[in-house]
C-alpha cells in the first residue's frame, strides 16, 4: 500500500519550504493544501490544535507538526535515500544545534527587520548581520554546512534566502556586502533542483511582505 502524504502549508512560509525541500530531496509524492493563515481551516485546527500553525505533514492520517521535527521525521521514515542528517551522533547533534540557532536567532531578528522602524530596526539589522556572520564562520570553507553535501542545516536556512530581497529593501542594507560567503553558499544551494523548484520568487515574497506590514500596522 502506497504512503498517503499531505502537506498543509502556505507558499511564503520559510518553515514550509523546509518540508517541501526535504520531500523533494527524498522524491516523495504528496498532496499540497494551501492554508489561508488569516482564515485558518478546520483541518489545520484539528491536526495542530496546540499551536494552530503550519506546516503540518499528514502521513497515513497521522499529523506531524513543527518544521524541523517534520524534516527529521521524513529523514527517518524514508531513510533509504538522500540522507539529510549525519549518520554519527556528534555531527547529528551539531546539526540540530545550528538548525535551532536558525530558529531562535535568525528568524526572530529577521522578522524585526521588516516589522520595525527607526532605532529598533537599526538594532535588528545589526543583530541580523551578526547572526549571519556567526553562520559564515561555522560554514568556513566548506561548500555546505554539512560539509561536502547538502544537509539538515542547509535545508533549515536556505528558505530565508527567498526573503533576503524583502529584508534588504525594508532595511535598506546589502546582505552580500556584509556576508558574501552566505550569498555564495545560497547560490550553490540553488543549483539543486529541490531548492530551486521550492523557493518562490523574491519579488513575489516582497509583495506579500508589503501586505503583511500593512496588517502589522508598520506602513
Amino acid at each position: 500500500m502506497a504512503d498517503e502524504v499531505v502537506l498543509v502549508d502556505t507558499w511564503v512560509s520559510m518553515f514550509g519550504m523546509r518540508v517541501r525541500i526535504a520531500l523533494a530531496e527524498k522524491g516523495i509524492k504528496y498532496e499540497y493544501k494551501e492554508e489561508d493563515l488569516c482564515n485558518k481551516s478546520k483541518l489545520l485546527l484539528k491536526i495542530n490544535p496546540i499551536y494552530k500553525k503550519i506546516p503540518v505533514l499528514i502521513h497515513n492520517g497521522k499529523p506531524v507538526c513543527e518544521s524541523l521535527i517534520i524534516v527529521q521525521y521524513i529523514d527517518e521514515v524514508w531513510n533509504d535515500r538522500s540522507p539529510l542528517m549525519p549518520s554519527d551522533p556528534y555531527p547529528r547533534a551539531c546539526a540540530r544545534f545550528w538548525a535551532d540557532f536558525v530558529d531562535k536567532r535568525v528568524y526572530d531578528v529577521a522578522k524585526k527587520v521588516w516589522t520595525t522602524k527607526g532605532e529598533e530596526q537599526e538594532a535588528a539589522k545589526k543583530e541580523f548581520i551578526e547572526a549571519f556572520q556567526i553562520l559564515e564562520r561555522q560554514l568556513g570553507d566548506h561548500p555546505y554546512f554539512g560539509g561536502e553535501r547538502f544537509g539538515f542545516v542547509d535545508l533549515s536556512l536556505i528558505p530565508f534566502y527567498s526573503w533576503f530581497y524583502a529584508y534588504e529593501t525594508f532595511g535598506n542594507f546589502s546582505i552580500e556586502a556584509e556576508c558574501p560567503k552566505i550569498i555564495a553558499w545560497a547560490k550553490r544551494c540553488l543549483q539543486k533542483d529541490s531548492v530551486a523548484s521550492t523557493l518562490p520568487d523574491e519579488k513575489k515574497v516582497y509583495e506579500c511582505v508589503v501586505q503583511m506590514r500593512k496588517r502589522f500596522g508598520v506602513e
